[in-house]
């Protein structure tokens, strides 16, 4: 039976269990509301300053918008703030025309006196655009567009008018636009500003966020929940639902018991182990999206002996695979032998494969000066993600092969946030880690993770930096030739491969389980969760 379900899983988008219903705990505060039951806490509530999942899922289409969407079905970039857009046909010029009465949230710290205008989009591009901006520094880093170089890009941004806003690019880019799309995007809103400025609270502008989206920030209880209600001026309509709150449950065994128990309408990324479990229960639903994700055990390459690029291979030819496919991710995972999944049109089939070798591996760490008890720490984090659902059984899986090859393997388990701040100062041997997509270009797996401009903002945890790596990737970006894109994301994979900064090890489907009266939830591989248009039948 189980065998047919995975089957029909890797075929299927979604899968319901029509069962009988089951007995639900009702929350009075509830009545038209929808709990959902989150991995871990955000490190704000500012899309703009992360890559995190759980921080984008936490903010990014719940309290904001974007100036353009995307069409996850057909890759279209569909309206969004914005109703239409034009670029010059030197491609240097795009100008932006707004939709007019987009309302921002009021709340009980924040009354606004006007709708969104020119002005801030302005100021949302701004922030992070320019280092003497007001609100610049408020943030650590703007990881994204910092990866990407857009800063850079971006030459100027003007308001023509409260509803035109033109921007001037350095040079024609063909994933601008789709850049505009991604949940960091976000328009913020410049009145808000101007307030905190002068109340010197310019951190609030992150913690305690003013947007336009569907819902509105009302409360955060590190480790408990988050509570959004529902704006009631959203532009495309008032949400089905008037409360959403994030139950914050690390574990995903606590998610499936809150999920069963009815305590929870929908939980994040149960693991593949607890399929068969919710295959028994009544009027569950399940949703999957395509394996657009990957995860990684990458080396510090600013640390002997992990800048070698022999003893990251030797490395990575110890670790059994298999194993680590079969126990982790129960057989609804696909082998990685790129960053890039097989899904996309700039995968590299041509890669040799690495293959399982102890004793190729041992040699070759010897030959490398690497003897019997060298000690190396793994990174892990504590947490479950749709690339990983259990990092910590990886990081002992991976143990065992190192010592079979002579290596002690320490084993460093942190908290998520607490993880991804200490990464970027680079104090860690490996980390196992992983990329979920935020665009349909193979570049966003590439420079987003290993580029030069990453390992500065600390995005790249291989602190890799190799500037002809670099090259073929912008190229390929800049090209109008998908033939010529293609080649070049070949070569930058053959390069990726011979290097070794990072051990690809899989590509995961993501599950989201529900139950099966909530409709219309927006489970994406190119964007964070979305509950604007759910529903909760009674």
């Amino acid at each position: 039976m189980m065998n047919k379900l995975i089957k029909l899983w890797f075929s299927t988008l979604s899968i319901s269990f029509l069962l009988a219903g089951c007995d639900r705990a009702q929350d009075t505060t509830l009545a038209n509301g929808l709990i959902y039951c989150s991995e871990g806490n955000p490190e704000s509530f500012n899309p703009q300053t992360t890559t995190s999942g759980i921080t984008l899922d936490a903010s990014s289409q719940q309290l904001y918008d974007r100036l353009i969407e995307l069409d996850a079905a057909t890759g279209d970039l569909t309206a969004g703030i914005a109703t239409s857009w034009q670029t010059s046909p030197d491609g240097k010029t795009i100008d932006i025309f707004l939709r007019k009465d987009v309302k921002f949230h009021q709340t009980r710290y924040f009354i606004p006196s006007r709708t969104l205008n020119a002005q801030d989009v302005v100021f949302s591009f701004n922030r992070w655009r320019l280092s003497t901006h007001p609100f610049y520094s408020s943030a650590d880093s703007y990881p994204h567009m910092q990866s990407y170089e857009l800063d850079a890009l971006i030459k100027d941004i003007e308001a023509v008018s409260p509803y035109h806003v033109r921007f001037h690019l350095n040079q024609q880019s063909a994933s601008f636009l789709h850049h505009l799309a991604t949940d960091y995007m976000v328009i913020l809103s410049a009145e808000y500003g101007a307030k905190l400025e002068l109340q010197s609270s310019k951190s609030q502008l992150d913690n305690y966020p003013i947007g336009t989206g569907p819902f509105y920030f009302d409360n955060f209880v590190k480790d408990e929940f988050i509570r959004f209600k529902a704006h009631p001026d959203y532009w495309q309509g008032q949400p089905h639902i008037n409360q959403l709150v994030y139950d914050i449950t690390p574990q995903s065994s606590s998610r499936l018991a809150k999920l069963i128990t009815g305590e929870c309408d929908v939980v994040a990324h149960p693991v593949a182990s607890e399929m068969e479990v919710l295959q028994d229960k009544a009027g569950v639903t399940l949703q999957s999206k395509n394996a657009e994700n990957v995860a990684f055990w990458a080396f510090n390459t600013l640390k002997p002996p992990f800048d070698r690029a022999e003893v990251r291979r030797a490395l990575a030819k110890s670790i059994d695979r298999q194993t680590i496919y079969k126990t982790i991710y129960y057989g609804m995972a696909f082998p990685a032998n790129s960053l890039i999944p097989p899904s996309s049109w700039g995968y590299n089939s041509n890669l040799p494969h690495l293959t399982y070798n102890p004793e190729q591996a041992k040699k070759e760490l010897r030959a490398a000066g690497i003897e019997e008890g060298f000690e190396l720490e793994i990174w892990s984090p504590h947490i479950e993600r749709e690339y990983n659902p259990n990092s910590l059984k990886m990081a002992e899986l991976i143990q065992a092969n190192l010592a079979a090859v002579g290596i002690n393997a320490t084993i460093v388990d942190y908290e998520w946030s607490t993880l991804r701040k200490k990464l970027s100062s680079h104090e860690h041997d490996s980390v196992l880690i992983g990329w979920s997509a935020d665009m349909v270009s193979p570049d966003n797996f590439l420079t987003a993770t290993l580029s030069c401009a990453a390992a500065v903002i600390g995005n790249n945890r291989a602190a890799w930096c190799n500037p002809h790596f670099d090259e073929l990737v912008k190229s390929a970006m800049l090209s109008d030739d998908l033939n010529r894109q293609k080649e070049l994301y070949m070569q930058a994979q053959s390069l990726l491969h011979q290097e070794m900064p990072i051990f690809p090890i899989a590509h995961s489907l993501s599950f989201l389980a529900k139950q099966d009266n909530v409709l219309n939830i927006k489970f994406s591989p190119y964007s964070a969760i979305s509950f604007k248009h759910v529903e909760k039948i009674k």
